[in-house]
């Protein structure tokens, strides 16, 4: 019975590689022939090729190289060109995007940020490009196109964060910069700068299709192991007669927790989890900065967070700015004059006392000395 808790693929099936439908005319031909390999059968199909790549494909990739090279040469730049430091400042090392003085112009120079707005120029241009990859690859095989939809889910994610908001709020600087912990970083100052976030709804939703997503993965994935000795991976024979994997997978969630999805639902239940992470994710930073200033003093006001009691102390964020020092009208009233010059009459008032300090320092009196024993 042990031979059926699995997690990598047990059989793996050895013939000649499969080409798959015939291209419709107008296709670019398929590179390679295909083969097998053995490690990737343990997790997926062996077979590896042949390939589809296409001129979308090829553009895209020729795009993620260009994005790749300019910020990582950019980093190799800000060490020097030290491989070693390289190498071990890598998850610090960071392509800025401009500085708040540019706002929002694209013509930025190189050095101050340019870097930046050509790198996500190019990777923008990937991933739009293998975007329609995706869309029209699916309508070529006829199949539906909610891969593609999933994706434009992630890429508005991704949109607001580097372009759609900056522009909003007119600064580059208000963009996410490239790198593995200065992008952590710029999420935890983010965060602190408006308010935290996790008062943002939006936020919440997220993170709840987020951990939702996880749990029903989990538990899809389980289900159909664990009823993989009576051919349950075949989902699409299931849904449309059923077989006795479904029904003892149907029957398992419908004791442990009242109800089931079907072989069709729940991979229905998932789409729309994984596809509303990335879209309420996405809202929820547009609107903070444009809309929000401060998401905990919003979610007081609509009571969905609670009013602390006052304790007396000023808070620095809310209180108004210092007027700036003019020493020119800080001096005394002007005296006024005769038609010659000299001063007639008296000023306004007399200057007010100005304290000052001592010129000499008063020496220290002598101790007194102790008496003789």
């Amino acid at each position: 019975m042990g031979a059926y808790q699995n997690i990598f693929t047990q059989v793996q099936l050895r013939s000649k590689p499969e080409y798959g439908a015939p291209l419709p005319v107008g296709n670019d031909p398929r590179v390679g022939t295909g083969g097998y390999h053995y490690w990737l059968g343990k997790l997926g199909a062996a077979q590896v090729g042949p390939f589809y790549l296409g001129k979308l494909g090829l553009a895209s990739l020729i795009c993620g190289f260009l994005a790749f090279e300019i910020i990582g040469l950019n980093m190799w730049a800000s060490v020097n060109w030290d491989p070693v430091q390289f190498v071990r400042q890598l998850p610090w090392l960071a392509l800025e995007p401009p500085g708040p003085e540019w706002g929002f112009y694209p013509f930025v120079p190189l050095a101050q940020g340019g870097w930046w707005i050509m790198a996500g120029f190019f990777l923008t241009c990937s991933v739009l490009l293998w975007w329609a990859r995706t869309y029209r690859r699916a309508r070529e095989l006829g199949m539906g196109t909610h891969v593609a939809w999933a994706f434009a889910s992630a890429i508005w994610l991704f949109l607001v964060l580097g372009f759609i908001r900056p522009g909003l709020m007119g600064s580059w600087a208000e963009a996410v910069p490239f790198g593995i912990f200065p992008h952590l970083d710029w999420t935890a100052a983010f965060s602190i700068r408006y308010g935290n976030l996790f008062y943002n709804p939006f936020h919440a939703l997220s993170i709840a299709f987020l951990y939702g997503s996880t749990l029903l993965f989990a538990m899809h994935g389980a289900t159909i192991l664990a009823v993989s000795r009576y051919g349950g991976e075949r989902e699409i024979e299931h849904i449309t007669d059923r077989g006795t994997a479904l029904e003892r997978a149907a029957l398992f969630w419908r004791w442990t927790m009242g109800f089931n999805a079907t072989m069709e639902s729940v991979h229905r239940w998932a789409w729309w989890f994984a596809v509303l992470t990335t879209l309420t994710g996405g809202i929820g930073i547009l609107l903070t900065g444009t809309v929000v200033d401060n998401w905990y003093l919003w979610a007081q006001e609509h009571h969905y967070a609670p009013s602390y009691p006052t304790t007396n102390t000023a808070d620095p964020a809310l209180q108004p700015l210092p007027v700036p020092y003019d020493a020119g009208a800080a001096a005394s009233p002007a005296v006024p004059a005769d038609a010659g010059g000299l001063p007639v009459g008296d000023a306004a008032g007399p200057p007010p006392a100005v304290a000052t300090q001592p010129t000499t320092v008063p020496t220290p009196a002598a101790p007194t000395p102790l008496p003789a024993r």
